[in-house]
């Protein structure tokens, strides 16, 4: 995918990968669409962004949502690229969890992400071309330890992911999930802790992770090259990684189920 002119969408987009991948991305020539909740700071990661559409806004409002779709996808024609960006972690153990934290991150990293994704995926799908990218973690690959919402969320969006690759398979749209493992971001210090309250101090493995800005770009190279799972990782998390990867030959084979009319079969 060559991204010079086209317009690509992130949210999350105010700091850490989201910002990253939005910096990366101008470089290459493509226009920004930046979403978050705080709009002061989508103005500032546009600054260095170049030709940018600021759209704030919370994941959870659907209205909201509704909303800037539609303006996102009227400012220059439509939408190429989405990023499904945005959330938050945890660090909590589950015997000490409330249930309302569960609910709220699934609520965020979830069941916003696929809000965001069905209210695209019709326009993208009619113009055949393009793709969504969602951020998962190596914790949507492994169950780890202190973060059992988070897991629940990230293995979550990446089945909703595959099996919606599978459904566009014949239209021309790509679907890749991304797998970050420690990235030298702000995730730890926002991550929520058992009663719900932000944790406010980060993790020795966060501050030595990969630079938000080179994780951006070992994102997108691998978008460019239509690589569907991109595990984006190093050292012990890498491996972990690679160890649960899917084959390719599996994403061909329930695509190859959809090309034989699948879905058809199971409609009727």
């Amino acid at each position: 995918m060559d991204f010079n002119g086209k317009t690509a969408w992130i949210t999350g987009a105010s700091s850490g990968i989201g910002a990253a991948l939005a910096r990366d991305l101008a470089g290459r020539g493509a226009y920004l669409v930046l979403s978050g909740r705080d709009e002061a700071r989508l103005a500032e990661v546009a600054k260095e962004c170049g030709e940018t559409l600021i759209l704030p806004f919370d994941v959870r409002d659907d209205a909201a949502l509704a909303d800037a779709t539609a303006k996102a996808i009227g400012w220059k024609g439509g939408v190429d690229l989405a990023f499904a960006n945005a959330g938050v972690s945890q660090r909590s153990r589950a015997l000490n969890t409330d249930m309302q934290v569960y609910r709220d991150i699934i609520d965020i990293d979830l069941t916003a992400q696929i809000a965001f994704s069905q209210g695209l995926i019709g326009h993208i799908a009619e113009r055949g071309s393009g793709g969504i990218a969602f951020i998962s973690s190596i914790a949507g690959k492994v169950g780890v330890p202190m973060r059992t919402a988070y897991c629940a969320v990230k293995f979550g969006l990446a089945g909703y992911a595959d099996a919606l690759r599978a459904e566009l398979s014949q239209t021309g749209v790509n679907v890749h999930v991304i797998y970050p493992g420690s990235v030298a971001t702000n995730v730890a210090r926002n991550a929520l802790v058992g009663d719900g309250a932000k944790r406010d101090r980060s993790d020795k493995a966060i501050d030595e992770g990969i630079p938000a800005d080179e994780a951006a770009k070992i994102m997108i190279d691998a978008i460019a090259k239509g690589q569907r799972e991109i595990i984006v990782a190093r050292g012990m998390e890498e491996q972990m990684g690679e160890m649960r990867r899917t084959p390719d030959a599996l994403f061909d084979q329930v695509a190859a189920m959809v090309a034989a009319g699948y879905m058809e079969k199971m409609e009727a």
